[in-house]
């Protein structure tokens, strides 16, 4: 997105011309009229990345427009960053132009921000990190009370730790997630809440168990758990499901397994066609849960076809999607079975063509 693209005076405009677009994408499947979530005008990511300009003594951060990849743009101010991050981006980068261990051969800064007051900076580097780099980092670390991770090539370097925890309040619960370095977090914090709201709304009158597929690193499992009797969450990333289940424990939830499966794998192991030894720590066989809802938050892609077919054996589907023409295709299918009884339309990525969906579908009678 270009920086000139932010213009907080047209923000009203530019969203109801999305919710105009995506209604429109929906329509032949007869949704409700949406329930509209908007974002914050400004100061709303909680992640942003820059590549590093050197141009002799100077270093700048810059970002490349789609259209020339080669020309680097500088980049002094960056509204649409978390207050915290705008606030850092200068002070740090005057530390790293006055350091020549931290800037030699730099080549970009990545920052990971919380509403809970917690930073982490990674600095990614062409060449092999050494002890007076992590010196340095140190020193950085504790003048900024944020962690920091060099990476270069086969590298990992980790100052306190490779994580930040977010907390972040759902109705009148709190929630506390570990966010791991380069792992998949929602960038829009308060949006992210205002999903998590309503995906646990659309779960209140409904009972049984939920399977939840792409359960990422917890952030809807952990508020629906208490809407459910047991939930068996599933998710092929490592690092998400480690820090599902840190998250779990953490916040003392006990009815949830987390296993780590992909959605293709979850599809065959429901049809009886494989078994998979990680399905073995489950309390019991898989048949035998009382499996009414499902809960997905796919990629861009949407649900494979095969994943597609299995979701409509659900008497009800909880689907939040981030991308409504993928939600269109697989509604072609789901469509056949059940009715959307819920649209929402969430503003995650203002300024942009994008716009994060929820569905909420219930078999037809």
């Amino acid at each position: 997105m270009p920086l000139s693209a932010i213009n907080p005076s047209q923000y009203d405009t530019l969203l109801d011309e999305k919710v105009q677009r995506v209604s429109a994408l929906l329509g032949p499947y007869s949704p409700p009229q949406p329930d509209i979530f908007p974002s914050g005008k400004n100061a709303y990511r909680m992640r942003a990345e820059f590549r590093v300009w050197h141009e002799a003594d100077n270093l700048d951060y810059v970002m490349f427009r789609p259209d020339d990849r080669k020309t680097p743009v500088p980049i002094t101010q960056f509204p649409i960053a978390s207050q915290a991050i705008q606030d850092l981006m200068p002070k740090l980068m005057a530390k790293l132009k006055t350091n020549s261990t931290l800037r030699q051969r730099l080549f970009q800064v990545e920052f990971l921000s919380t509403l809970s007051g917690e930073m982490l900076v990674t600095l990614v580097y062409h060449r092999k990190l050494d002890e007076q780099w992590t010196a340095e980092a140190q020193t950085l670390a504790q003048n900024f009370s944020i962690g920091v991770i060099g990476r270069s090539r086969k590298q990992k370097v980790v100052i306190a730790n490779s994580y930040v925890t977010e907390v972040l309040g759902i109705f009148d619960v709190q929630f506390s997630f570990r966010q791991y370095e380069q792992a998949f977090t929602q960038p829009n914090a308060n949006v992210n809440i205002k999903m998590i709201e309503w995906a646990c709304n659309c779960a209140d009158d409904l009972k049984g168990d939920l399977l939840e597929l792409y359960c990422g690193n917890g952030n809807f499992t952990l508020p629906l758990a208490g809407r459910f009797t047991q939930i068996i969450a599933t998710e092929l990333s490592k690092t998400s499901i480690r820090a599902a289940r840190e998250n779990l424990e953490t916040n003392g939830i006990e009815n949830v397994e987390m296993i780590r499966l992909s959605a293709e794998e979850v599809t065959e192991a429901m049809a009886g066609k494989r078994e998979f030894r990680r399905l073995a720590s489950l309390p019991k066989p898989l048949a035998e849960y009382n499996l009414n809802t499902v809960f997905v938050d796919p990629p861009r892609a949407g649900l494979d076809e095969h994943t597609e077919k299995m979701v409509t054996r659900f008497d009800s589907i909880i689907y939040i999607s981030c991308n409504p023409e993928s939600l269109a295709e697989n509604l072609k299918t789901i469509h056949k079975t059940h009715t959307i009884e819920k649209f929402a339309l969430f503003d995650q990525f203002p300024y942009t063509h994008h716009m994060e969906c929820g569905v909420f579908l219930q078999r037809r009678k």
